[in-house]
Parts: structure tokens; C-alpha cells; sequence
């Protein structure tokens, strides 16, 4: 029999466009984008700088509205949900990693993981604490679980970051350019990580990245230029040959 979920895609963006300013200075960012997306799978969106991969993750992830096209996310239209709905559905399905890293200065790394179970599942103090640090364990940030950002580099704060991401084993993870304050030891543990959630536990995993590298680590690729898909192709991807990221200590 054959698995619905390979057939259904998970995420379906149609006919997509978005453009930023007016008159002369309108640019148009994305032109009629349309990209399915599956459970089990991650997709690698690569392209130049202004290429609009970014914009497409913002839409099809919920935190930027398209002029034009429809996102559809398990079965949902997600831009016919009012802003309230559309804020519970990315708390409860929904992690993300940003290049800026989005974490509080005023929690520890350890905080910045439980608050997500605290307030996005409700888990019990004790609960959130062990989830948090084991995470945190596997991301090779055991001894740094007390410090704050500030007193972290920003490979750790990128690692809490996909950390804070995961821990509640979302139907989607969204990364821009997750590997970028990696070196490529520590970022090839970080797509294996990623590419986890999606083979083990039947996430929808979308990366936007330029690093090449990463291809052996996915299974599709999808080329993106000039607000346009011009290519997809569908990848193999490799067996993981690390598997802890312990060994990023």
C-alpha cells in the first residue's frame, strides 16, 4: 500500500506572488511561485541573494502574507485564518530557525527550550526541564544550558536556536540558512539533525541555504532565481555519517 503522505503534500503554496513598496519603487519579490512540499522530506531552496527564497519561506510559513495565492498547510487554508488562528496553528505545528537567531538575552539556553513547552504544550515544569536538557545534550550544550546569549558564541546560539526549533517535534520546520554561523562540521551535524526530524519523525523540513554541501544531505533541491522556480530536482540522500552532536563540543 501506498503511504498517503507521499502523495498528499503536506504544505502546497499556489500561485504565489508578493512585491514590497509603490509606485516606482515597487519591486515584485515572487511571480505566480507555486511548490509542494511532504511529510518526511527535506527540501533544500537555494538561490543568489534576492533570489526571493526568503519571502517564499516567510509566506508558506505563515509570517508574511502574499498578494496574491493560497497556502495550504494540513489540509488548511492558511491565509484564511484570522491572525489569531494563524499564530496557534505555527505555535502547535510550526518550528522555525532565523539567521538572527530570535533568543531572549534574559533566559539561559535552557529557558529559552522550556518556554517554548511551557507555553506552546503546557508541559509541567519538571517536563520542560528534562526535554531541555536533553536536547541541549544532544546539541553538545550540556555544560552551557546556564549561560544567556551574550555569553554564548554564535555557533551555540545557533545550535539553541534549532534546538528551541525541534524540541517540540513540529509537523513543520522552516530554517533560513540555518548553517551560516557554522563551520561545516558542526553545520553538516545540523542538517542531519533536520534531516532527522523529517526521515524519523514525518516532519516537513524546508531549508533556505547557498552552501552546496548541503545537497548529499537532502532529498530534493529546488532552484530558485529572479522570483521564479526554474528547477527541481528530486535527491537520494546519503546515510548519515554523523550521528550525535555531541561530537560538536
Amino acid at each position: 500500500m501506498i503511504d498517503d503522505s507521499l502523495l498528499t503534500p503536506a504544505l502546497q503554496g499556489v500561485h504565489l506572488s508578493r512585491s514590497f513598496g509603490e509606485g516606482e519603487t515597487k519591486t515584485t519579490v515572487l511571480y505566480d511561485v507555486s511548490i509542494e512540499l511532504f511529510s518526511g522530506q527535506i527540501t533544500l531552496l537555494m538561490g543568489p541573494s534576492g533570489s526571493g527564497k526568503s519571502t517564499l519561506l516567510a509566506i508558506l510559513s505563515g509570517l508574511l502574507h502574499p498578494d496574491s495565492g493560497t497556502v495550504m498547510a494540513l489540509g488548511h487554508d492558511l491565509w484564511a485564518m484570522s491572525d489569531l488562528e494563524r499564530e496557534r496553528f505555527r505555535l502547535r505545528h510550526c518550528g522555525f530557525i532565523f539567521q538572527g537567531y530570535n533568543l531572549f538575552n534574559a533566559l539561559t539556553a535552557r529557558q529559552q527550550l522550556e518556554m517554548v513547552l511551557r507555553w506552546g504544550e503546557g508541559a509541567s515544569a519538571g517536563e520542560a526541564r528534562r526535554r531541555a536538557e536533553e536536547m541541549l545534550d544532544l546539541l553538545g550544550l550540556a555544560k552551557k544550558a546556564h549561560l544567556r546569549p551574550t555569553e554564548l558564541s554564535g555557533g551555540e546560539k545557533q545550535r539553541v536556536a534549532i534546538g528551541r526549533a525541534l524540541i517540540k517535534e513540529p509537523n513543520f520546520c522552516f530554517a533560513d540558512e540555518p548553517t551560516s554561523a557554522l563551520d561545516w562540521k558542526a553545520g553538516q551535524q545540523v542538517i542531519e539533525l533536520l534531516r532527522s526530524a523529517a526521515h524519523d519523525r514525518g516532519a516537513t523540513v524546508l531549508v533556505v541555504a547557498h552552501d552546496a554541501r548541503i545537497i548529499e544531505h537532502v532529498d530534493r533541491v529546488v532552484h530558485m532565481e529572479d522570483g521564479r522556480l526554474w528547477q527541481q530536482e528530486e535527491h537520494e540522500a546519503r546515510e548519515p555519517v554523523l550521528h550525535t552532536l555531541k561530537q560538536a563540543r
